[in-house]
């Protein structure tokens, strides 16, 4: 009975199970490798919000401060920090293997591409997020909310100044464009098409990322997606297309 509720049966679960379990635990230990690189951390972030100032686009303070003001933005945006990337993220990936399984295995090789992409970002320029600065008038939104100090948590597994590039936003952007792609329902592509901005609004009045980080994860995001479609499909295109070949049987098409 599950092996027929699952489109390319419970093996092919098992290994896309793996694979992304294995990618994501590899994910976590490479990224913790630059926890102790708190200096030059702190460095890149001062870069940043010269660079930002620069540019005009320092509005980080100004964002939390209004956030916290209203007495609940700030609390609604500490929650989807926590809740909403890896349960969304995971929920989605979830349907389309379930549901669209012709276009999984394009989105899975995106993801693999993002996350290689990303640790390169981790190591190669650690950053601490808005949230550590407090000189320039941060605070940390996420603590404050669930009276958990993010920095207690800081170990192999778990690195506060991997913020460049946010994939909140990248994984955002990865999960929006193809589900509205997808969707049957105008309804539906318009809470898709809402996503993406509403991360990156989270991820930056919490304190957790600054603009740069976010605009970092979208180019991993379209990077990630020219990869898994000019690479990956045409080196495969009968399993790793985002459209499978009509006509083909299931198994020359599971990858």
């Amino acid at each position: 009975m599950v092996s027929r509720l699952l489109p390319r049966g419970v093996g092919d679960l098992l290994r896309q199970i793996l694979l992304f379990c294995g990618a994501y635990w590899a994910y976590r230990l490479v990224r913790g490798q630059v926890y102790d690189q708190s200096a030059v951390a702190f460095e890149n972030a001062r870069a940043i919000v010269d660079a930002e100032r620069w540019l005009g686009l320092f509005v980080e303070h100004d964002l939390q401060r209004w956030a916290i003001g209203t007495g609940w933005v700030d609390d609604v945006g500490a929650w989807l920090y926590i809740n909403s990337h890896f349960v969304v993220t995971t929920c989605t990936l979830a349907f389309i293997y379930l549901f669209r399984n012709e276009h999984f295995y394009w989105m899975r090789n995106m993801f693999m591409v993002a996350m290689g992409l990303a640790l390169v970002g981790y190591v190669a320029y650690p950053t601490a997020p808005p949230r550590m600065l407090t000189e320039l008038g941060f605070t940390d939104s996420v603590a404050d909310f669930t009276g958990v100090s993010s920095e207690s948590s800081v170990n192999a597994l778990f690195n506060p100044y991997a913020a460049v590039p946010s994939m909140h936003v990248g994984f955002a952007l990865m999960l929006a464009v193809p589900m509205m792609r997808m969707a049957r329902r105008a309804w539906v592509r318009v809470v898709w098409a809402a996503y993406p901005p509403l991360v990156t609004l989270v991820v930056v009045m919490t304190a957790n990322h600054w603009v740069l980080d976010a605009v970092a994860g979208a180019a991993v995001a379209a990077v990630s997606a020219l990869a898994a479609q000019w690479l990956f499909a045409r080196a495969r295109p009968s399993a790793w297309a985002w459209r499978s070949e009509p006509g083909l049987p299931a198994a020359a098409r599971a990858g």
